[in-house]
């Protein structure tokens, strides 16, 4: 049995990482969670996870501010992130990849197709 893979969850809403968070346990990941940008760059420094998904707007640091974060700390450098929006508009997902975001789940979003998503970028 391999070791469960862990996603850290950045929302700031709760409903929101509930789902997310469910949805992943159901599949056997293992899942951290931030409501912000910041808590989520705590959690990093004392953790090592496989899959980042982030929300784009949320207080005291919104999602592409943390990708830029993120992609500095080299031990998370490589870390797939996965940005989650109702954001379909094409100059936020220009703004995330150039940030260095991995790809991109439009909410609301079903459960298979974020484990697909997460399964795709987690190896």
């Amino acid at each position: 049995m391999n070791m469960a893979k862990c996603v850290l969850a950045v929302d700031d809403s709760k409903t929101m990482r509930d789902m997310v968070s469910f949805t992943l346990r159901g599949a056997g990941y293992t899942v951290v969670e931030a409501e912000h940008g910041v808590a989520a760059l705590k959690v990093l420094q004392g953790q090592k996870v496989d899959v980042i998904i982030t929300d784009v707007n949320m207080p005291e640091m919104d999602g592409i501010t943390l990708v830029r974060r993120v992609r500095g700390l080299p031990t998370h450098a490589g870390t797939p992130i996965l940005i989650l929006t109702t954001e379909s508009d094409q100059s936020k997902k220009d703004e995330g990849r150039s940030a260095g975001a991995t790809g991109w789940i439009v909410k609301p979003f079903s459960p298979d197709k974020l484990l697909q998503i997460v399964a795709k970028v987690c190896p």
